[in-house]
């Protein structure tokens, strides 16, 4: 194989346009979590469900304010490992990065292994393991051939959720107000009384912890500001454009699903299958799940990008194999496409091999990573901005309320920590993710130790040149 150093100070492509980046921010953001998950936080907290998700809601948007000026000033596919790493030193930057890339590879297989067992109560001829195994093999084709692909495969996945959040609040609205012909409105009796917080503030803040898990994934944007002609531009774009439409569909939907579906029901299964049948839809529960298998598919397609754009800064860092950082004439990190969904792979095929004794695991693991990411970007936010304010620095994009705002995001991330480690559920589960955190912060600082990582000046981005793969 031939290889030859490209001279460009930027590595990876730029092909990424502004309307696919702000899709990809508000598609991030509805996932499976919403159209399958959401009974789950009502069960617990009832219609006071909806102040849970205000909360985490609230978090969300700050944390991708804090996100969006930092890539706007330095658009990078590290992202936040790499604020991480100018804030608070390299080994705490590549523990974030690290961590993160394990999350997504092992989120991958779940992915697969979850839009497959749902087309096949649809379908279920088709066998599950080949499923899975065409939506991988399809999807890294996506990624290998080029980002304007993955931009575009993302925009009409994310186009497509959109359109199903609309099309639910319309037929759920229509069906409160009593619109719809020979059905009866359930009306807001449901918000009445004790029903409103059948478990009390307990309740609440037990949704919070269940809920804040549905917002993961919007960090992408950050990731992929880097690939866009105008980062600046866009990175403003996709998060003034997100930020309220995140709000609106899911409150939104949350507050039609807590109207129509009590408390105790078994709709709360599939609550959105649950309304559309309130309201005389037909097929409501096959339309539902193609819909959550698309979730599922947009999410395999932007967590398989992620973790090798992750991949690639990590290497472009020193911090992993410099093989790494190989890009194709496309542009495209081809080694790191390939490791990523090669670890995907493989839990896919242990998960089959051994079910429920994989895949469970793993994901205990790596539940909590999100509230880690979240909590290293409004840290890193915090001592850039500080930084930059001291010495005079003009940012493209600046959070409002600095820093109150930011440290209001903490708090609540200090909350949900703590709600955590109250229930006994999820505390294993936090207890897990910190134990991968510690391991990992150990071999970063021995990798530095040994003095095989490249210092600063030698590993930045612009100073590598990476090589290119035919």
């Amino acid at each position: 194989m031939e290889q030859r150093t490209k001279t460009s100070a930027r590595p990876l492509g730029a092909a990424l346009k502004p309307r696919q980046l702000t899709m990809m921010g508000l598609g991030s953001a509805i996932g499976a979590g919403l159209f399958i998950g959401s009974g789950a936080g009502i069960q617990a907290a009832g219609p006071a469900v909806l102040i849970s998700y205000l909360v985490a809601g609230t978090l969300i948007i700050l944390v991708m304010w804090a996100l969006g000026e930092m890539a706007a000033a330095n658009p990078d596919s590290g992202a936040f490992s790499v604020y991480t790493a100018k804030a608070y030193g390299p080994v705490a930057g590549a523990t974030v990065g690290w961590l993160w890339w394990i999350q997504l590879v092992v989120v991958i297989a779940a992915e697969a292994l979850g839009a497959a067992g749902l087309l096949a109560t649809i379908f279920p001829a088709l066998p599950v393991w080949l499923m899975a195994l065409v939506f991988i093999v399809v999807l890294t084709a996506v990624n290998l051939t080029s980002v304007k692909n993955f931009g575009e495969f993302e925009f009409w996945f994310a186009l497509l959720k959109v359109a199903a959040i609309v099309g639910f609040l319309l037929v759920g609205f229509a069906l409160l107000f009593g619109l719809i012909p020979g059905v009866q409105s359930p009306g807001l009796s449901n918000f009445m009384g004790e029903g409103f917080a059948v478990n009390g503030f307990g309740g609440i803040a037990t949704a919070l912890f269940v809920v804040a898990f549905a917002f993961g994934g919007t960090e992408i944007v950050s990731v992929a500001a880097a690939e866009t002609a105008e980062p600046a531009r866009s990175v403003k774009k996709a998060v003034r454009t997100v930020l309220w439409r995140i709000l609106v569909f899911y409150i939104g939907a949350i507050f039609v699903i807590a109207a129509v579906v009590p408390v105790g029901s078994a709709g709360l299964k599939s609550p959105f299958a649950a309304v559309l049948d309130a309201a005389g839809m037909p097929g409501a529960a096959t339309a539902i799940t193609l819909v959550a298998v698309a979730a599922l598919l947009s999410a395999l397609n932007a967590n398989l990008y992620g973790a090798s754009r992750m991949a690639f800064s990590l290497a472009e860092r020193g911090e992993a194999p410099r093989v790494l950082a190989s890009v194709s004439k496309a542009r495209v990190p081809v080694v790191a496409v390939l490791a990523s969904v090669a670890f995907g792979v493989v839990t896919v095929v242990l998960e089959l091999m051994f079910p429920e004794m994989v895949l469970g695991v793993l994901l205990n693991i790596v539940g909590s990573t999100c509230l880690l990411v979240w909590t290293s970007a409004l840290l890193a936010q915090l001592a850039l901005r500080l930084r930059a304010d001291l010495e005079g620095t003009e940012l493209p994009l600046r959070m409002p309320g600095f820093p109150w705002l930011t440290s209001l995001g903490l708090l609540i991330l200090a909350a949900i920590f703590t709600v955590g480690f109250i229930g006994e559920d999820s505390r294993p589960q936090l207890l897990s993710t910190f134990g991968l955190v510690a391991l990992l912060a150990v071999a970063n600082w021995l990798n530095h130790r040994s003095g095989r990582v490249a210092g600063p000046a030698e590993a930045s981005a612009g100073d590598k040149k990476p090589v290119l793969i035919d």
